[in-house]
């Protein structure tokens, strides 16, 4: 399968799409992100995430039906591919790998100076 490369910000909008499941449209996937990353974002930038993502095969999308809460618009809901799961698992076993490396090297140093 061809590699595609994926951006912090793109991983962290991807991880959310697969946590809201499906309640993953774009305000609902600001809303998130702002929640846990304690800043501010714009929809644009969420927006152009979304789309990138879309064109390269993480994310799919339908459109939700109308509400009248939304004045008949409706929401584009957001899916993550069984391409995307793969790849974040396989990101999540790289970063696990290298936080363990930095463990094990805090520990051994750690170890070290209680030696001495």
């Amino acid at each position: 399968m061809k590699k595609t490369k994926l951006g912090e910000f793109e991983e962290l909008v991807l991880l959310t799409v697969a946590t809201l499941q499906a309640n993953a449209y774009g305000v609902e996937i600001k809303r998130e992100l702002e929640s846990r990353l304690n800043e501010k974002l714009s929809v644009g930038s969420i927006q152009s995430a979304l789309k990138r993502m879309e064109e390269k095969g993480f994310l799919t999308s339908e459109f939700g039906e109308t509400t009248l809460k939304r004045g008949g618009k409706r929401k584009r809901i957001y899916t993550t591919t069984s391409y995307a799961r793969k790849v974040l698992a396989e990101m999540k076993e790289i970063r696990a790998g290298l936080w363990d490396s930095i463990e094990a090297t805090v520990g051994a140093v750690a170890h070290e100076l209680k030696v001495i």
